[in-house]
C-alpha cells in the first residue's frame, strides 16, 4: 500500500468524489432535479461515503477511523440502493446505471481493504506516535 499522509491521497475518497460530480452532473441536466426528496436523500448519502473517510482519517487513530469507514461503506450501500430507484424512475439507462453500480461496488470493496489493512496494523493510529505528540515532527501517514 502506498503511503497516505492526507485523506485526499485515499483512493476510496478518490473514486466516491469522482462519484459525486457525476451525481451532480445528473442532478442539473435530467429530470432528477425536480425528484426532490431522492435528489436529496442520494446528494447527502454519496457525500457521506467521503465525508467519513475525510473525518476518520483525520481522529488519528485507526479504531476510530475503521468506525467511520464502516460508516462510509454502509453509505455505500444506501447509495447504491438508491441508484436503483434513479434507474427505475428513468433518470439514466441500463448501461449507466450498470456502470455506476460496479463503481460503487468497487468503492465498498476499496473500503473494505483498507479497514482490514486497519485491523492487521501494528500501528495503531497516529495519536499513538510519542514523536508527534512530544515533537510535532512525524507526519501521519499509512502504509
Amino acid at each position: 500500500m502506498a503511503a497516505i499522509k492526507r485523506f485526499e491521497d485515499i483512493e476510496s475518497w478518490q473514486l466516491a468524489r469522482v462519484f459525486c460530480q457525476w451525481l451532480f452532473g445528473l442532478m442539473e441536466s435530467s429530470p432528477l432535479i425536480n425528484d426532490f426528496a431522492l435528489k436529496n436523500q442520494i446528494d447527502r448519502s454519496s457525500g457521506s461515503i467521503m465525508d467519513n473517510i475525510a473525518e476518520g482519517f483525520e481522529r488519528n487513530g485507526n479504531r476510530e477511523f475503521i468506525q467511520y469507514l464502516s460508516t462510509a461503506k454502509a453509505s455505500c450501500g444506501e447509495v447504491r440502493s438508491q441508484l436503483y430507484r434513479i434507474f427505475d424512475r428513468k433518470y439514466v439507462g441500463q448501461d449507466e446505471f450498470e456502470k455506476k453500480r460496479e463503481e460503487l461496488e468497487i468503492i465498498s470493496k476499496k473500503i473494505s481493504g483498507l479497514m482490514y489493512y486497519l485491523k492487521q496494523a501494528e500501528q495503531k493510529g497516529w495519536k499513538f506516535m510519542e514523536d508527534s505528540a512530544e515533537y510535532g515532527t512525524t507526519e501521519n501517514t499509512i502504509g
